[in-house]
């Protein structure tokens, strides 16, 4: 594990350490004072904070395997714990939810067993709202840092008790000064907003699952940022996902056809260094280089042979030619459905009496009884 991971472990850590601490104590005061002061209220908002704890408990194993470093097995790492994980805490917020609000509608409908809860109901419903909504922004913050969907998950779990805690203080102050029924009442809205919350981080994960991309209007950035790299003409087929905190991008980009393969690969990582600077999300990048645009129209070379059949079938045709046996240098160019040569042969052929354009003529005639040849260039060196 490297330096980063390891720094963002320690302090998802610590994050999720306090959580567990604070939702341990609430969860049993809330149901003990909740069970103790007749509020149903208090009792579905300590099983709410019971779930916060549970919660802790997962995203701490998340947290260790999720930053492991790469591997055989997970080439790509072990983000997706993160990913997984934040479904799983989607799902038991959703699981809450319907549980509380289930039973604030059954004692609802049986008004006459409503009971006015005790004023100690209201004090810890208060230390509730308060702690939690600590809590969550110290979470929170973690979680921006360290850029952690799964933590900022958890920081919601928080913040959904704490304001459930607002609407539980409302509605055992109102039971208090007569009005029973507002306790249920803020039950139920509490489970609607559990409900919700849920909803959306399970949602959201889902799509990171399902490897949908970035937004349009980031990926009109990326795309800005990859135009500007000097050396790139056009670029097409650039897809991207999500994998817990990292983003990873993969692009084709069109660049002159005569490159060399090495200036074509310094333009690759420019792109990727551009990226790196440009996003701080995005920590994966690969470019594909294209000669030509094979995104509108099919790779017209794609049925042309390899270096080692071309260098067969010219070697034969070129037997009888002597300036051909002192080949130097052979580059060749696949471009619009043909092989372009550029052949490099020593100067001492022109300056020994050599005819440069009767050599041009033997040659290129020679070549091009292979079909797949297009021009040929001699150069002397």
């Amino acid at each position: 594990m490297d330096i980063d991971s390891l720094q963002r472990k320690k302090d998802m850590d610590k994050a999720t350490w306090w959580g567990i601490v604070v939702n341990l104590l609430l969860s049993i005061g809330k149901l003990v004072v909740g069970y103790i002061g007749h509020s149903q209220a208090l009792i579905a908002d300590g099983l709410h904070s019971l779930s916060d704890l549970i919660s802790d408990g997962m995203v701490l194993m998340a947290t260790h395997h999720s930053n492991s470093d790469a591997d055989e097995e997970h080439p790509y790492g072990h983000a997706r714990y993160e990913t997984f994980a934040t479904i799983t805490l989607a799902t038991l917020l959703t699981i809450v939810g319907i549980g509380i609000g289930v039973d604030a509608v059954y004692r609802l409908l049986d008004s006459q067993s409503l009971a006015i809860p005790a004023m100690m109901t209201l004090w810890v419903a208060g230390a509730s709202i308060l702690s939690k909504e600590i809590l969550y922004q110290y979470t929170m913050l973690i979680a921006r840092r360290v850029k952690s969907k799964m933590l900022e998950a958890n920081a919601w779990h928080h913040r959904t008790d704490a304001i459930s805690s607002i609407v539980v203080f409302v509605g055992i102050a109102g039971a208090i000064w007569g009005y029973p029924i507002l306790d249920s009442i803020a039950a139920i809205i509490v489970a609607v907003m559990i409900c919700k919350i849920g909803w959306e981080l399970g949602h959201q994960s889902f799509q990171e699952l399902v490897d949908t991309g970035l937004d349009a209007e980031t990926l009109a950035q990326v795309s800005n940022a990859i135009r500007n790299v000097n050396g790139v003409n056009e670029l097409h087929m650039l897809r991207s996902r999500r994998m817990g905190h990292n983003v990873l991008v993969d692009v084709h980009i069109l660049v002159s056809p005569r490159l060399s393969v090495s200036e074509g690969h310094q333009i690759s990582e420019a792109v990727e260094a551009s990226l790196a600077k440009n996003f701080d999300d995005i920590n994966d990048v690969t470019v594909h280089i294209d000669p030509e645009d094979d995104e509108h129209k099919e790779n017209s070379c794609k049925h042309l042979p390899l270096r080692n059949e071309v260098m067969i079938g010219l070697q034969d045709h070129w037997s009888e030619i002597t300036e051909a046996q002192e080949l130097m240098d052979i580059t060749l160019h696949y471009l619009d459905g043909s092989i372009n040569l550029q052949l490099v042969l020593p100067l001492k052929l022109i300056r020994q009496g050599g005819d440069s354009k009767l050599i041009q003529q033997q040659i290129e005639t020679a070549s091009k009884k292979l079909e797949c040849i297009g021009s040929v260039e001699i150069l002397y060196k």
